[in-house]
């Protein structure tokens, strides 16, 4: 209990935006250098040096996009949901624009999932759509994210403490399992899981590349965190100073 209690007050001491701020310049260049070197050695391993698949050809090359694009936005409302309990539960003085500053490279991770998922299953299923468990349920974690980032705005315009939207951000991580699961629950025209924590159904020969994306992806996404927590946090130093200018 004692190391619990100790943990809370070194939270607030690291969310101090001084202190963050002097952590995030300098690891922002680096998160977005690295992550784009690794996408570009990713996609040329992806492109130059895999074998097509004996069933999709050429096609089964844009795994290397769609995974980590899903990936992303399932991890992308996952954080939300992290930042949304710590202002809730410790009033986490960075949480809410933390979850604000993931919100929009998440429904964008969220919708390229979605674009590149309707160009894969165009060859594969024979349609750009389909009411599929997977599709339907990634399309309505992307509606979820726009209303996230709707939401948000109007609770900052308002002078709001952040609370509704960290509520609908909690309750959006009923999404999650669902996405995850739905191939396993429902009988649908997606594959089932080829990825797991022990083994893979994909070739070692095709795989071998899409870590390197995977890894690459989430530093750039951490990159554009940063850069709009960052952004954020100017815009609001900068909106104070010109209040107290007009009160002078």
């Amino acid at each position: 209990m004692t190391y619990g209690c100790a943990i809370v007050p070194s939270l607030h001491a690291l969310a101090n935006p001084q202190r963050f701020l002097k952590i995030a310049r300098p690891l922002t260049p680096g998160l977005f250098w690295l992550g784009a070197a690794l996408v570009l050695v990713g996609c040329w391993a992806g492109l130059t040096r895999t074998p097509p698949d004996y069933l999709q050809g050429e096609t089964v090359r844009i795994l290397y996009i769609h995974v980590p694009a899903a990936w992303l936005a399932m991890g992308g409302w996952s954080g939300i949901a992290i930042a949304s309990i710590a202002l809730l539960v410790w009033r986490h003085p960075l949480a809410a624009i933390a979850a604000r500053a993931i919100a929009l490279p998440g429904a964008t991770f969220a919708a390229l999932c979605l674009v590149t998922g309707s160009i894969w299953g165009r060859p594969t299923w024979g349609t750009w759509w389909q009411w599929d468990g997977r599709l339907t349920s990634m399309l309505l974690l992307f509606f979820v994210y726009c209303a996230f980032i709707a939401l948000a705005r109007a609770d900052a315009e308002r002078g709001g403490d952040g609370r509704i939207p960290a509520v609908f951000g909690i309750a959006g991580t009923v999404l999650l399992p669902i996405i995850r699961y739905s191939v396993v629950w429902w009988n649908t025209l997606h594959q089932g899981p080829s990825i797991g924590l022990t083994r893979s159904t994909i070739d070692p020969a095709i795989l071998w590349p899409l870590p390197i994306m995977l890894a690459g992806f989430s530093l750039l996404f951490a990159a554009i965190v940063l850069m709009r927590m960052r952004a954020m946090l100017a815009l609001a130093k900068a909106e104070a100073r010109m209040r107290r200018m007009a009160r002078a």
